[in-house]
C-alpha cells in the first residue's frame, strides 16, 4: 500500500487517477461538477492559508508534510504492534478484552483501583492454599471465591468507605473488576506444572524444579482468562510495614552488638557473666547426658533391665516434659518363644509368649479327656490313609506323605 508522496515529490499516475476518482465521487455526492468542487476547495484552502499567514503554495506544502508525518507514525505503530504480537507467546501474559481482542499485560505502576481491590480481597477469606512458583511460596486462590466476595454485601459496604473500589454496573460487571488484578500484575492465572517437565519425557530438556511434598508447583499461564474453576496466585504481598519493622529491629540489634566496646563497664561485665552462665548450662547438659548413659550401662547388668535418668530427655516432647519423670526403667518387650506346629503335613513356625503358654497349658489340662479321644481318632484316620501290606506274618506299612514345609504365621 503506497502512502502519500514525499514533500516536493510528484504523484505517480496511479495516485493521480485515484485522486481524480475521489474528487468525482465527492462532487457527485454533493451534486456538483468536479471543476466546481475543486474551485470551492481552493477557496477554502486559500482562506485557511490567509489565516495562517502563508501563501497558497506554502500552505499546500505544509499539508503534505503533515500527511507524510502521520503516515510515517502509523507505519511505526503498526510495526511495533507486530513485534509485540510476535514476542508475546514467549513470556508476556495477555488478557482478553471486552470485544475478544488480546490486551497485552505490560509492567508498570499498578492502577490505584486495582491496589484498593487487592488490599480488600487479601483481607477476605478466599481459602487460599500455598503453592510453589519459581521456587517461592505463594498464596493461590480460586476465581469463583474472589468473584463471590466482590458480589457480596461486604464489598458494597467497603466501597462506601473507599471510593477507589470500582462499582459493579452493567458496563463493568464483577468479571471486569477482577481483570484489574492481572492487568496491574497483582495476581496472575497459574496452572499445575507438568510432573514430567524437565525429565526428558517428551519435553525439551530443562532444569528440574525442586518439588515440595503436599504443595502444587505451578507456572504462569500466557492466557489470563477468568473462569470459576481457574486458579490465580497473589503477586501482591500487601503493606510491608511488618517486614520493615523486623529489618529495623535486626539492624538495631546488629549495631548494638558491634558497638559492644562502647558499652558501660558494668553492662559489659553483666553480659560476660550471662554468657558464662549459658556456657555452663550447655556443659551441664552434656555432662548429664554422659552420666545417664554410664548409669544405664551399670544398672543393665546389676539390676536389669536398666535404669534411665530422665528417660524422656531426648524424646519428641515439650521442654518441661523432657525432665518428667526423673527416672524410669528401660522398657522391655514381652518374652516370646518359637515352636513348630504340624498341620496337614505343613510345619508352621509360631511365636508364643509366656502368657499364651500358661493359657494353653490350662486349656490342655481342662480338656484332657477330649484330647485323648481326639488323638485316638486321629491315629485311626492316619492308619487308614497308609498303605498296609502283610508279608510272612509281619505287617509292613508304606507311608504316603508330602515333604514338610516351613511357614511362619502370626500368633493365633
Amino acid at each position: 500500500m503506497s502512502g502519500p508522496p514525499h514533500p516536493g515529490q510528484q504523484p505517480s499516475p496511479q495516485q493521480l487517477a485515484a485522486i481524480q476518482q475521489q474528487i468525482a465521487a465527492e462532487a457527485q455526492r454533493r451534486g456538483m461538477t468536479p471543476q466546481q468542487l475543486q474551485a470551492q476547495q481552493r477557496q477554502q484552502i486559500q482562506a485557511e492559508a490567509d489565516k495562517a499567514g502563508l501563501t497558497f503554495d506554502q500552505y499546500i506544502n505544509k499539508l503534505k508534510q503533515q500527511a507524510f508525518e502521520n503516515h510515517q507514525r502509523q507505519q511505526q505503530m503498526a510495526q511495533q504492534q507486530a513485534q509485540n504480537q510476535a514476542a508475546q507467546p514467549q513470556g508476556q501474559p495477555q488478557m482478553q478484552g471486552q470485544q475478544g481482542q488480546q490486551v497485552p499485560i505490560t509492567p508498570g505502576a499498578p492502577d490505584p483501583r486495582a491496589l484498593a481491590l487487592a488490599k480488600w480481597l487479601k483481607s477476605q477469606d478466599l481459602k487460599p492454599r500455598t503453592c510453589i512458583l519459581n521456587g517461592q511460596r505463594k498464596d493461590m486462590f480460586r476465581v469463583k471465591r474472589a468473584l463471590r466476595a466482590i458480589d457480596s454485601p461486604a464489598y458494597t459496604k467497603a466501597r462506601s468507605k473507599n471510593s477507589l473500589l470500582p462499582e459493579i454496573t452493567a458496563a463493568t460487571p464483577k468479571a471486569e473488576i477482577f481483570k484489574l488484578l492481572p492487568l496491574s500484575l497483582l495476581a496472575l492465572r497459574v496452572s499445575k506444572s507438568d510432573a514430567h517437565e524437565g525429565h526428558g519425557h517428551g519435553h525439551a530438556p530443562s532444569k528440574p524444579q525442586k518439588r515440595v511434598k503436599g504443595l502444587w508447583t505451578v507456572k504462569i499461564e500466557q492466557q489470563q482468562d477468568i473462569n470459576d474453576d481457574l486458579h490465580y496466585v497473589w503477586l501482591y504481598d500487601g503493606p510491608q510495614w511488618r517486614t520493615k519493622l523486623y529489618a529495623l529491629g535486626a539492624l538495631i540489634l546488629i549495631m548494638t552488638v558491634v558497638m559492644f566496646p562502647l558499652w558501660p563497664v558494668t553492662l559489659r561485665i553483666g553480659v560476660w557473666y550471662l554468657s558464662m552462665g549459658f556456657l555452663g548450662l550447655i556443659g551441664l547438659f552434656f555432662a548429664m547426658a554422659i552420666f545417664r548413659l554410664i548409669l544405664f550401662c551399670v544398672t543393665v547388668f546389676t539390676v536389669p533391665p536398666g535404669l534411665w535418668l530422665y528417660p524422656n530427655l531426648f524424646e519428641d516432647v515439650g521442654f518441661f516434659d523432657s525432665f518428667r519423670p526423673v527416672w524410669g526403667w528401660q522398657e522391655v518387650s514381652p518374652p516370646f518363644s518359637l515352636c513348630f506346629h504340624l498341620d496337614d503335613g505343613v510345619v508352621r513356625l509360631i511365636e508364643i509368649d509366656e502368657q499364651d503358654k500358661k493359657a494353653k497349658k490350662a486349656k490342655k489340662s481342662k480338656k484332657g479327656n477330649d484330647g485323648e479321644k481326639a488323638g485316638a481318632k486321629s491315629v485311626e484316620a492316619s492308619a487308614s490313609t497308609n498303605d498296609t501290606r502283610t508279608t510272612n506274618g509281619q505287617v509292613s506299612k508304606r507311608h504316603a506323605h508330602a515333604a514338610p514345609r516351613v511357614e511362619e504365621v502370626e500368633d493365633e
